[in-house]
């Protein structure tokens, strides 16, 4: 298959991958390449709308609370209801686009996300409002696999790993744009609707998406997967939510015995649907011969690690500008700006690279970042509260920077060895990986911070628990370096 600038001719792989269909005429070689590139834009699209609104709504809430007199339990909703949906619905979404086809499930989850955009930028009632966010969860829970999967089953070699690399950066974009974009859209208040444009901009960019991808994104499916596996869906769900929920709630709660007892009966349920699909052998949800591999297994359970620290950071790095070091929410969010624009030039180095360095890339990355972590964690205990933004400036833009280098390539060598017929199902893993892993490091901070600052406000036990936290940071970019290990060495060695 050649190559051209970005892009590979697409793989149309509607026909059983051990009978494929016969080349009755020559491809025009140009025309594909402009057609992928295009494809792969389209793609790309769809997941910065997606993670866009993950974090858009965030600076937008005290307006929404304003307008709507939500509580604090339905502006917490806001958001917890439509993370908790996308992570419930990934793995059955990617087997969705396995079975049915990837394109048709994207374009149908676009559909769900675009309806549910405008019927949030409408919405009158709180109500209302949090039952669209949880149809967006829905639309995205459908959209995101089949972006990564699409990828996987399109692209080769070099022109692959550039793709992820995009894909990484584009992680990092929505990273820097969400926050802002929707501070700037509310802050304009357009033609008197004040946050509602935040929701309302996701319609012309979702009608795009479905108009573009229909006319260029190539469709990819397995024939041998006729159905779906209705009971490990709903095993899978149930397990999921009893996990996530109580994680996510406890210490709101101050960790009552029901969050425990959800806990367990979680990982009951997780039990139950292995057991169950190790007997579905028609058609599992989840492939579990997929674990077999190392490189799958090691850069899944990399994935988790990096969910887990990305957790456990960003949400004890917030406590600490703002409780710690006095800083106002604008001058915070500041912070973050330079971290997600160095993670943006970390994850641009990594999309230029075309894969050429195989997992010693993302272990440097790894590196870089623990390094620039413990430099930030000297700084700050050497500066307590005299530490500002512009000291700070260069070892949070190198904690981004290496962060960066971690997710594209991470992402392509974890399911380069994926078979076709699994990677919706696989894509679906890996994105569910990185929701668990956050919800797990957000869980973290009771025992990481808030047990060193006994939820005191003031500004010395908040700086000691984030410096605490920076050495399970460290440890955990450890971890997540040696798991790399399962990577492979060598960029010829990445894909069959």
């Amino acid at each position: 298959m050649s190559s051209s600038a970005l892009g590979n001719e697409p793989q149309h792989t509607t026909q059983s991958p051990d009978h494929p269909a016969p080349d009755h005429q020559a491809p025009d070689h140009s025309k594909t390449a402009s057609a992928a590139r295009i494809a792969l834009v389209v793609l790309l699209v769809a997941e910065l709308m997606d993670i866009l609104d993950q974090s858009v709504v965030l600076t937008a809430l005290p307006a929404i609370q304003s307008s709507t007199g939500a509580g604090p339990a339905a502006v917490q909703w806001l958001t917890a209801g439509y993370s908790l949906t996308v992570a419930v619905g990934l793995i059955t979404g990617g087997r969705l686009g396995d079975i049915h086809g990837r394109r048709k499930i994207l374009l149908i989850g676009t559909v769900v996300f675009t309806a549910a955009s405008l019927l949030c930028g409408l919405a009158t009632g709180t109500g209302v409002l949090i039952g669209a966010r949880v149809l967006q969860g829905a639309g995205v829970a459908l959209m995101i696999p089949q972006v990564l999967a699409t990828l996987h089953v399109t692209f080769e070699g070099e022109s692959r790993s550039k793709a992820f690399g995009l894909y990484g950066a584009v992680l990092s974009l929505a990273n820097v744009l969400g926050p802002v974009l929707g501070g700037l859209l509310t802050e304009a208040n357009l033609f008197g609707l004040s946050w509602r444009p935040i929701f309302l901009i996701n319609v012309p960019v979702g009608i795009a998406v479905l108009v573009l991808g229909r006319r260029f994104i190539p469709e990819s499916t397995v024939r041998k997967a006729d159905r779906l596996d209705l009971t490990g869906m709903l095993l899978s769900a149930l397990a999921i939510v009893l996990i996530i929920f109580p994680l996510s709630e406890g210490h709101t709660h101050h960790w009552p015995l029901w969050c425990f007892a959800m806990l367990a009966t979680g990982l009951l349920a997780l039990g139950a649907f292995l057991r169950h699909q190790q007997r579905e052998q028609d058609a599992p949800l989840v492939a579990l011969s997929l674990f077999r591999s190392g490189q799958f297994s090691g850069g899944l359970t990399a994935q988790l690690t990096l969910g887990l620290l990305c957790g456990l950071f960003f949400m004890t790095w917030t406590l600490y500008l703002q409780r710690g070091l006095g800083m106002s929410p604008f001058h915070a969010a500041l912070a973050f700006v330079l971290l997600s624009l160095g993670e943006l030039a970390g994850a641009t180095i990594a999309a230029k690279s075309g894969g050429r360095f195989a997992r010693r890339l993302p272990q440097a990355g790894a590196l870089i970042t623990l390094a620039s972590t413990a430099a930030y964690g000297l700084q700050a205990d050497r500066l307590q509260g005299d530490l500002t933004l512009a000291a700070m400036t260069a070892p949070v833009v190198l904690i981004g920077f290496g962060l960066g280098m971690v997710g594209g390539p991470l992402a392509d060598m974890t399911l380069a060895r994926v078979p076709h017929e699994d990677a919706g199902s696989a894509s679906g893993l890996f994105n569910t990986a990185m929701h668990l892993g956050i919800a797990f490091g957000t869980a973290l901070t009771a025992l990481v911070f808030f047990a060193t600052t006994g939820g005191s406000p003031d500004a010395g036990p908040n700086r000691d628990a984030f410096t605490t936290a920076l050495w399970w940071v460290g440890s955990l970019l450890t971890l997540m370096w040696a798991l790399m290990f399962c990577l492979p060495k060598e960029a010829n060695s990445q894909a069959d």
